[in-house]
């Protein structure tokens, strides 16, 4: 398509990816391999048996380690659209696929209902399509709210600490979002856009 093949690392980055290494590669992603990922780095291969704990999820992120953004926008004409875009979360393993570019998982639209979009912890939220299941609640005439409460409930009953979000706006502009509660994640903010407004307003809401 003509663009030009380029570097994008920077040396904030490179220096964040240096320190990683010095720290024995902590925080990263990988489970279930050998040597022991919480102490050492890689190269990992799979251990001749696989164990699972049962241990609850221990969230590897932090408030500056992503920059998902994901947009929902709604015409006048009731046209909707929705969209992400995303660097994934630092660390990541090589070859991962996040939820940010599964149509349903990271945002879904549909003029006849509405639109909406998701973040947080994307290995776990795609499981659940929560996109495209909060735009089907408003299908059935669930409010922007209750629908992606009701996306959030569903997580929740088998990911109870999970980290995430969804916001939600239907095909009369009416629109809000719903997260999940943990000791350091109590609100979610984001912006709302309209024609009545000069600028962008942040709105927040309590998780649940």
């Amino acid at each position: 398509m003509g663009f030009v093949n380029e570097d994008l690392s920077t040396d904030a980055s490179r220096a964040l990816h240096s320190d990683w290494l010095a720290q024995s590669c902590q925080p990263n992603c990988w489970r279930n391999v050998t040597p022991d990922p919480s102490k050492y780095c890689g190269p990992y291969k799979p251990p001749s048996i696989l164990k699972q704990d049962g241990s609850a999820y221990k969230e590897t992120g932090d408030n500056y380690g992503h920059d998902t953004i994901g947009m929902v926008v709604i015409h006048k004409t009731g046209h909707t659209a929705a969209g992400t875009s995303t660097n994934g979360l630092k660390f990541k393993i090589p070859g991962r696929v996040g939820d940010s570019p599964i149509p349903g998982a990271g945002a879904y639209a549909d003029d006849a209902a509405g639109a909406a979009a998701a973040t947080g912890d994307g290995d776990i939220m795609m499981r659940f399509l929560p996109s495209y299941q909060a735009v089907e609640y408003m299908r059935r005439g669930e409010s922007p709210t209750v629908a992606c409460q009701k996306v959030i409930s569903r997580i929740q009953k088998y990911f109870p600490k999970f980290f995430g979000a969804v916001i939600c706006a239907n095909v009369t502009g009416s629109y809000g979002a719903a997260c999940n509660k943990l000791p350091a994640f109590t609100q979610f903010r984001f912006m709302v856009s309209n024609s009545l407004t000069n600028q962008p307003k942040e709105e927040r809401v309590n998780c649940i």
